[in-house]
């Protein structure tokens, strides 16, 4: 080129921007699938919740339903049950939660039924199983006790059984999830 020929510095900006464009447009192409590869699964999704109808279930007694893979017990507490709940004072407890804070109606009692210790699933939804010394659930693999509302209170377990998300519907429709 010669010292008369000018450069067009415009030209030269538009080759720059479009090499620009262009490498944030294959970049982009090339990132997407990986980043959508992170979203769940359509058969994940549709186990996201899970609608429990409870109209059928009587006053002490418990269900359990499969949530993500996971057993959710579902228990109708009596009175007495309530009560017992709310009669622990908060302070003894390892993992501190008052009934209050793990119920949305005194009435239901929604958890996941997987021990917090091992992942073991705890006895005491069937009235002819092993309840433990609170009148609650009892872990059989390594002895975890849990009371009416699903707190640890003797044994290995170091955290309350789990609450899910969940809403109640109508008064015996819950969504789990």
């Amino acid at each position: 080129m010669s010292k008369t020929e000018k450069i067009d510095e415009n030209k030269r900006d538009f080759l720059y921007l479009a090499a620009a464009g262009m490498g944030v447009v294959g970049v982009g192409s090339a990132v997407w699938p990986l980043v959508d590869s992170m979203n769940p699964a359509a058969d994940v999704l549709a186990l996201a919740s899970t609608e429990v109808d409870l109209s059928s279930v009587e006053i002490g007694q418990s269900i359990k339903v499969v949530w993500r893979g996971k057993p959710v017990f579902i228990r109708r507490r009596t009175k007495e049950e309530i009560t017992e709940a709310n009669s622990v004072e908060v302070e003894t407890l390892r993992d501190k939660q008052s009934d209050t804070d793990r119920v949305q109606n005194p009435e239901w009692l929604i958890m996941v039924g997987v021990c917090t210790h091992l992942g073991c699933i705890p006895l005491g939804n069937k009235p002819a199983e092993v309840k433990g010394e609170y009148n609650g659930w009892f872990c059989p693999c390594h002895g975890s006790h849990y009371d009416t509302s699903g707190r640890i209170r003797k044994g290995p377990a170091p955290k309350n059984l789990e609450v899910p998300e969940y809403k109640f519907v109508t008064d015996t429709q819950v969504i789990i999830g």
